[in-house]
C-alpha cells in the first residue's frame, strides 16, 4: 500500500523551484525590469549574421560595453523580405561622462528616444565585424560615422529603440565589386574587342607597307651619316680645342700687355698734362700778340690813314684805265688818229 504524499514535501519543492526561478532571472535575465542599470536597443542588419551569437560582444572603440541578447527572424508576408532584428544591451557603467561622473539615467521614453536620436545625429551607427579569422565569430561594434547617412528599417520589436546599421566591409566590397562587374557586363565587349583586332591588322599592314621600309632605309642612312659627321667632329675637335687653348693664352698676354700700357699711361699722364698746359699758356700768349698786331693794322689802314688815300686815288686810276680799254676797243683806230675831241 503506498504512502500518502506530504504536503509539506510539496510545498518546499514548489518554494525551491520558485526560488530557482527568480534566481535565474536575476542572473540571465538581466533585463531593464531587473536592472535600470542596462539599456537596450535593436539593429536590423542587412549582411548575414553567420557568427554572430547570443551572448556576442558588443564594443565601442575595442571596449566592452555589453552583449547581445536576442536574435530572431521576422518575415515580412507581403514583401517577401525577412529581417534580422539583434538586440543589443547596454551597460551604463561601461560608459561614463567628462571627469569619471555616471551618464544621466532617461527617466521615460520620451527622455531615452531624445538620447538616441542625438547618438545617431552625431554619427553612431552598428556595424559587423569579425572577432576571429580562425573561429569566424562576429561582434557588434558601435561607433561613429558621421558621413554614412543612417537607414532605419522602421519597424516595430518590442518596443526598443533603433540604431541604424550599416553592412560589414566584406558586404561593401562585394557589392563594389558587383557593380563594376555589372559595368563591365554593359560594356559592348564584343565591339571592342573586334575593334582591337582591326587596329591590330591595320598596324601589322602598315609596318609590311613599302612606305615603311623605305622610312626605315631612310632612317638607317640617317643614323649613318650622322654616325660619320660624329667621328669627323671628334677627329677636328681636339686640334680646335689646341688652337682655342693658345687663343685663350694670347688673349690672357694681351690683357697683360694692355694693362702694363694702362699703367705706363698712368705714370705718364701728369707730364702729358703739364706740358698741354704749357702749351695752351704759349698759344694763349701768342693769341694776346696777334690781337696786339691786328689792332695796329686796323690803326693803320683806317678811314682817316694815308694808305686809305692811296687805296682810293689806285681806284680811280684802275677805272681811268678800264674806261680807256672800253674805248679803244670800240674805236680801235683812235691808236694813230687819236681821240676825237
Amino acid at each position: 500500500m503506498s504512502k500518502p504524499v506530504n504536503p509539506a514535501l510539496i510545498g518546499g519543492f514548489t518554494l525551491g523551484a520558485l526560488a530557482l526561478l527568480v534566481i535565474g532571472l536575476l542572473i540571465f535575465g538581466a533585463g531593464q525590469e531587473f536592472n535600470s542599470n542596462k539599456i537596450r536597443y535593436v539593429v536590423f542588419f542587412d549582411s548575414s549574421l553567420n557568427g554572430l551569437e547570443i551572448g556576442a560582444p558588443v564594443k565601442m572603440q575595442g571596449v566592452k560595453i555589453g552583449q547581445v541578447t536576442e536574435i530572431t527572424l521576422q518575415l515580412d508576408p507581403k514583401g517577401g523580405k525577412i529581417y534580422k532584428p539583434v538586440v543589443l544591451e547596454i551597460d551604463r557603467g561601461s560608459l561614463t561622462g567628462t571627469g569619471g561622473r555616471s551618464l544621466a539615467v532617461a527617466d521615460n521614453a520620451e527622455e531615452m528616444k531624445e538620447s538616441r536620436d542625438n547618438l545617431v545625429k552625431q554619427g553612431m551607427r552598428a556595424r559587423l565585424e569579425t572577432q576571429s579569422l580562425l573561429t569566424g565569430l562576429l561582434f557588434v561594434d558601435l561607433n561613429f560615422y558621421p558621413d554614412r547617412p543612417p537607414v532605419f528599417a522602421s519597424l516595430e520589436y518590442k518596443e526598443l529603440l533603433e540604431i541604424p546599421g550599416l553592412p560589414t566591409t566584406t558586404d561593401e566590397l562585394r557589392s563594389t565589386a558587383e557593380q563594376v562587374a555589372q559595368k563591365l557586363r554593359a560594356l559592348p565587349l564584343d565591339e571592342i574587342v573586334q575593334d582591337f583586332a582591326d587596329s591590330l591588322r591595320e598596324i601589322k599592314a602598315l609596318l609590311a607597307s613599302e612606305d615603311v621600309k623605305k622610312t626605315q632605309a631612310a632612317l638607317k642612312g640617317t643614323l649613318e651619316e650622322l654616325n660619320k659627321a660624329t667621328k669627323t667632329l671628334n677627329t677636328n675637335l681636339e686640334p680646335i680645342l689646341l688652337n682655342t687653348d693658345k687663343a685663350i693664352l694670347t688673349s690672357h698676354e694681351l690683357a697683360k700687355d694692355t694693362h702694363a700700357m694702362v699703367l705706363e699711361l698712368k705714370q705718364s699722364l701728369p707730364g702729358l698734362v703739364t706740358n698741354t698746359d704749357k702749351t695752351l699758356e704759349s698759344a694763349i700768349l701768342a693769341l694776346k700778340q696777334a690781337e696786339h698786331s691786328l689792332k695796329q693794322v686796323d690803326s693803320a689802314v683806317g678811314p682817316e690813314s694815308t694808305l686809305t688815300d692811296t687805296l682810293q686815288a689806285v681806284k680811280q686810276a684802275a677805272r681811268a684805265v678800264r674806261d680807256l680799254g672800253d674805248y679803244l676797243q670800240r674805236h680801235p683806230e683812235a691808236v694813230l688818229s687819236g681821240k676825237d675831241p
